[in-house]
């Protein structure tokens, strides 16, 4: 069965699960790999990453830690991630990753690229406070692991994130979301960012994503929406003209609008029945799931924000008219 979603020229489809499928984008994944080394360089590559997350990391704390459902299950005072069980899919260098495990969170970072998993775990190394576990090590066919333990701090990570540090865990894995779900593994919160616009079949991918969250867990994108906006600023001036990001970063097609995600997630990833309703009590929208919030750069202040707006609201659409974030919550058993 192949199920086409209201925006027919859209990316979003939901295809017959296939045991040995994967989303996985092999030029995608050259393309970051040839470019892993700088995701710590603040000033390079992914310069625009770093100014983002601490952003992202407070709307993920506004979702998740200021739930007041969640009240009896906190007992880090600063409303961290105590306890909670997280994966940064599509992780890179570890940005987002270690950003969640300082504030406690129990923080699984995926990457399909080992390039990228080898900078995140090196650089996670070096960080005596970082709760880090260290990787397994592979000799010829057979894997024994080191035990978990904390190595040298690197002073100079820009990651975004809280000063201080509950007490959390980080391990990196290289490997595939379809592989992680296929394990039985299962998370409180599931986050892939600037990920859906890189993958093959990103309706399979999200689907994928659905149902490694718990019930009562949180599922977080964020992405890039198809407009003549985001065409404007991500690929003609990002990557054309001032070079911020390297030409073929991106593509166009692959880009997906705010009501196309949302519809997806009703129409095949179970709608209300899996999915709360939204937050909003003046959003009545029937066919389409969870919230969207646009994340806006400032040039002036040299930095992003989250953007305003009712929903309906031509401010609102505007402000999702290139970067946004998703969330939806599961419902409870």
């Amino acid at each position: 069965m192949t199920v086409r979603l209201i925006h027919t020229t859209g990316p979003l489809h939901a295809n017959t699960p296939n045991p040995v499928f994967t989303t996985i984008n092999p030029d995608e994944i050259d393309h970051f790999s040839r470019l892993s080394s700088e995701w710590w360089n603040s000033s390079g590559e992914f310069s625009l990453l770093h100014k983002m997350n601490p952003v992202r990391v407070e709307y993920i704390r506004q979702k998740v830690a200021w739930d007041t459902r969640d009240e009896a299950d906190w007992t880090f005072e600063g409303r961290g991630l105590d306890r909670k069980r997280e994966e940064a899919r599509g992780c890179g260098g570890g940005l987002l990753s270690e950003s969640l495990a300082r504030l406690g969170g129990e923080v699984v970072g995926v990457d399909a690229s080992e390039s990228n998993i080898n900078i995140a775990r090196l650089h996670a190394s070096r960080d005596p406070v970082l709760p880090y576990s260290l990787p397994p090590l592979k000799l010829a066919s057979s894997s024994s692991w080191f035990s978990r333990q904390r190595l040298s701090r690197d002073t100079g990570s820009t990651a975004g994130s809280s000063a201080g540090s509950a007490a959390g865990s980080l391990e990196y894995r290289h490997t595939s979301a379809e592989a992680l779900r296929d394990g039985g593994e299962a998370f409180d919160l599931v986050c892939a960012m600037e990920v859906l616009e890189h993958v093959d079949e990103p309706g399979e991918f999200l689907r994928c994503l659905g149902e490694m969250v718990k019930p009562g867990g949180h599922l977080i994108v964020s992405t890039i929406s198809r407009t003549p906006l985001s065409q404007l600023l991500t690929l003609t001036v990002a990557e054309s003209l001032l070079r911020l990001v390297t030409p073929g970063t991106h593509t166009f097609a692959k880009f997906v609008k705010p009501t196309e995600l949302r519809q997806f997630v009703y129409a095949q990833m179970g709608g209300f029945e899996t999915w709360e309703e939204n937050e909003d009590a003046g959003d009545v929208r029937r066919n389409e799931v969870g919230e969207t919030r646009g994340i806006v750069f400032d040039p002036v202040r040299g930095g992003w924000r989250l953007w305003p707006g009712v929903e309906g609201s031509w401010g609102k659409e505007w402000g999702e008219g290139c970067n946004y974030l998703f969330h939806a919550r599961k419902r409870r058993l």
